[in-house]
């Protein structure tokens, strides 16, 4: 819902700010004054072409600002103007668009510039524009069959659900198809490239944690007589061996030593007693340490055909690793390609078994895609009647009696779509239906597309019509029209202000318009003035009063304000209005 607009710099508008209701605002004003300027304002918050020429005589730019309120069906929008770098306020999108005399442009989004393209991507699904010129968003054929699903109800959305799952799922099913079929050389080469690595794989036959063995073994062999005489040393230091170039006393000695003098001095301090039987736990840990470093000295050798053994094991492990390993750059990386590479040997050399399975899942899901197309065009052709009829009738209502529009719904025939009742027609992702909406002006005259049957100001009826229709199915939160009330009077204007009263209750309406009648349905009426200098300023902008309404209501009945019979005449309109809205 737009909750705010502000414009400045734009035709007569020096500077105008309108804060609108959630309901029906209409904007009227002498002609001249403005008030068409508002749609044209919001046009540009829409991305329209931006023309130098609509900037205000002696003003250095245009600059139009708009507040949207967003609510939880927009959280595609929230999420693109994250995506884009802005933010919203309080839940609030703030949008704008800066035009300078010079004709460059520049758009705005939750505070981040953004192209004008992106800003009418963010806004196309928050207003809809409907006038002379605009190219509306029911004009097309895509839009048309969704409005018409959702006006249609849970007869056409339920099976629709379903068909787009198995539609996926057969889009999933020919690509991989295409895929085997058409890519058989690169498939036959893949497979024997992945044939020689898992062969060149089970010849060396590696173990898990193999290369990290071999890398302490190849280490130990490689320093062997340095660690032997190590181990020597050590031995002789702790039990004493002259031939290590040690004295008869050594550590054992000394251990034995100090035990003994603190055993004899125990009766005197219970502490020394401890340190006692700790220094002989300590003895026996020695010499345990003594008898392991004598064996590991006895077989620690020097061994030149294991280590030639490991360096040849270890470059042949390093050499798969190398080839197939990932970043991790291990035999058990090595591993887990082998055991990838054979999972997909077998799918690429069961091809032919692949593409039996697959076709008869094709067909399977194509006979289940034609039998729920053919409900969800059975749904769409009797909503197609019933929303024809409420169109007509609205129409009726509206000063074109003669009018009728149809939604007609049709299939095209193409020799690889699904078959349905003998005819092969084409589908796609929201089923074998093409939905168009045309308009037949009067009885006798073709029924035609409805942007090229309709002149302007009926274009905007027809419109009015079909949203009235669509409300509550249609997830546009603001309507604005203009000119929907060209070549309207008399009680076909009461009519349109009925209906733009009730398209109202379920979203956001705003209208320019020079009829009374329309006007006083009214929620919230602005009146767009301009002052002596010629230009429209702030004061120049108001929200009307019930009094003030009537003088303007007045004013557009019998061109004067002070009419005492045109005041009484806006007084019942507004009464009528009232009551009607009530």
């Amino acid at each position: 819902m737009l909750e705010e607009l502000r414009i400045r710099g734009l035709g007569v508008i020096d500077d105008a700010t309108l804060e609108l209701d959630p309901g029906l605002n209409v904007v009227t004003g002498e002609t001249g004054a403005g008030k068409t300027m508002v749609v044209t304002g919001l046009g540009l918050l829409m991305g329209d072409r931006a023309d130098a020429a609509l900037v205000r005589g002696g003003a250095d730019r245009v600059m139009v600002e708009g507040r949207f309120a967003l609510g939880a069906d927009h959280r595609v929008q929230a999420a693109r103007v994250e995506e884009l770098g802005g933010a919203l306020d309080s839940g609030a999108l703030l949008v704008g668009r800066a035009l300078s005399a010079n004709g460059r442009s520049r758009a705005f989004a939750g505070g981040a510039a953004v192209p004008a393209t992106v800003l009418a991507e963010l806004t196309a699904a928050l207003v809809e524009v409907h006038g002379q010129g605009d190219q509306h968003r029911l004009l097309s054929r895509v839009r048309q069959r969704a409005a018409l699903d959702r006006y249609a109800g849970m007869d056409v959305l339920e099976p629709l659900v379903a068909y787009q799952v198995a539609y996926d799922r057969l889009t999933d099913v020919e690509q991989r198809v295409t895929d085997i079929s058409g890519r058989r050389r690169e498939r036959a080469q893949e497979a024997a490239m992945l044939r020689y690595g898992v062969g060149e794989i089970e010849r060396v036959a590696p173990e898990p944690g193999e290369d990290l063995a071999l890398a302490a073994d190849a280490e130990r062999l490689e320093h062997a007589e340095g660690l032997r005489v190590a181990a020597e040393v050590a031995h002789a230091a702790l039990v004493g061996d002259e031939s290590g170039g040690f004295e008869p006393a050594d550590a054992a000695t000394f251990l034995a030593q100090a035990r003994k003098t603190l055993d004899a001095a125990r009766h005197h301090d219970p502490t020394l007693g401890d340190w006692a039987d700790r220094l002989a736990e300590a003895a026996y840990l020695v010499d345990d340490l003594a008898t392991e470093l004598a064996s590991y000295r006895d077989r620690t050798e020097s061994d030149p055909l294991r280590l030639a053994a490991v360096q040849e094991r270890r470059a042949a492990l390093i050499t798969l690793v190398r080839r197939y390993a990932d970043s991790a750059h291990s035999v058990d990386a090595v591993l887990a390609w082998a055991d990838r590479a054979e999972r997909r040997l077998l799918e690429l050399e069961d091809d032919d078994g692949t593409l039996l399975a697959l076709s008869a899942e094709r067909a399977s899901l194509r006979a289940e895609l034609a039998v729920l197309a053919a409900a969800i065009s059975s749904a769409r052709q009797g909503a197609a009647l019933r929303f024809s009829d409420a169109v007509s009738a609205e129409l009726a209502d509206l000063a074109m009696p003669d009018a009728r529009v149809r939604a007609e719904v049709t299939q095209r025939a193409d020799p690889d779509g699904l078959t349905m009742e003998g005819q092969t027609v084409g589908f796609g992702p929201s089923g074998v239906d093409e939905v168009e909406l045309l308009l037949q002006p009067h009885p006798g005259s073709p029924a035609r597309p409805i942007a090229k049957a309709a002149s302007g100001g009926e274009l905007s009826r027809v419109m009015l019509a079909i949203e009235v229709v669509f409300a509550g199915a249609d997830p546009v939160a603001t309507f604005v029209f203009d000119e929907v009330d060209a070549g309207v009077g008399g009680r076909a204007a009461v009519e349109v202000g009925r209906r733009l009263a009730r398209l109202s209750r379920s979203a956001q309406v705003v209208v320019v318009t020079h009829l009374p009648q329309v006007a006083a349905f009214a929620d919230r009426h602005w009146l767009v003035e301009k002052n002596d200098a010629g230009a429209v300023s702030r004061s120049d902008v108001n929200v009307l009063d019930r009094q003030a309404r009537v003088d303007e209501l007045a004013r557009m009945l019998a061109g004067l304000a002070d009419s005492d019979l045109g005041r009484a005449h806006a007084d019942e309109l507004l009464d009528v209005a009232q009551a009607d809205r009530t």
